[in-house]
């Protein structure tokens, strides 16, 4: 399946990405977080079915912004930034695996092996966040499922729905506890380098009070 692969793309982007686990031998994972150039994995099926799902989401006044964001031609690159953990992970442990995906890309760019062209390659310009959601069918409002991806959506170029109807294999339906009302959605947040930073000083000023 498409998620299945895109986690083998986690596990195989070793430059950057991190995880909270356990030392026990047990390789509990609690929380991960990982950005996929879309430039380096341009020709894996899942990442060009992402961007095209992504872009034919994506409304008419942002759709030509959309196309260059995922387009590779940018001086500098974009990512698909996945981040998810355990609902009950402790706040400043968030905060700690935002901090650490940021260290990784500055350590990346600084210490790249494959010279210029690596170092290019991570250098983010801009971030592609998949944020889960639901909304609240009178008020309207957008709920997300993780409180950190209302702090990067507050400091975004653009947000957007994404249906994921059209992500849902052929026969898969909606879920028996899906309705109207509050079911499950994703948001795409489209945010560049300094909106990330901008957001990261958010994160830190709300959670270290």
């Amino acid at each position: 399946s498409n998620s299945s692969a895109l986690s083998d793309l986690i596990i195989e982007n070793i430059s950057v990405g991190t995880v909270v686990s356990t030392e026990d031998g047990e390789d509990n994972v609690f929380g991960f977080a990982s950005v996929l150039n879309v430039t380096t994995y341009k020709d894996k099926p899942c990442m060009k079915l992402l961007k095209q799902k992504i872009i034919e989401s994506c409304p008419g006044k942002h759709k030509v912004e959309m196309e260059t964001v995922l387009s590779g031609t940018t001086k500098r690159p974009a990512g698909i930034f996945l981040h998810g953990r355990m609902v009950n992970l402790p706040l400043e442990i968030t905060l700690i695996l935002h901090e650490q995906l940021v260290q990784d890309m500055d350590w990346a760019v600084d210490h790249a092996e494959g010279g210029e062209e690596e170092r290019k390659s991570l250098n983010f310009g801009a971030f592609v966040i998949l944020a889960p959601c639901t909304r609240d069918g009178a008020s309207h409002s957008t709920i997300y499922k993780n409180f950190d991806d209302e702090v990067f959506s507050g400091n975004a170029e653009f947000t957007f729905p994404m249906d994921l109807s059209k992500l849902r294999r052929k026969g898969e339906g909606r879920s028996k506890t899906e309705n109207e009302g509050d079911s499950d959605h994703v948001d795409v947040i489209v945010l560049t380098k300094d909106g990330h930073r901008t957001a990261m000083k958010e994160l830190k000023t709300m959670i270290q009070v």
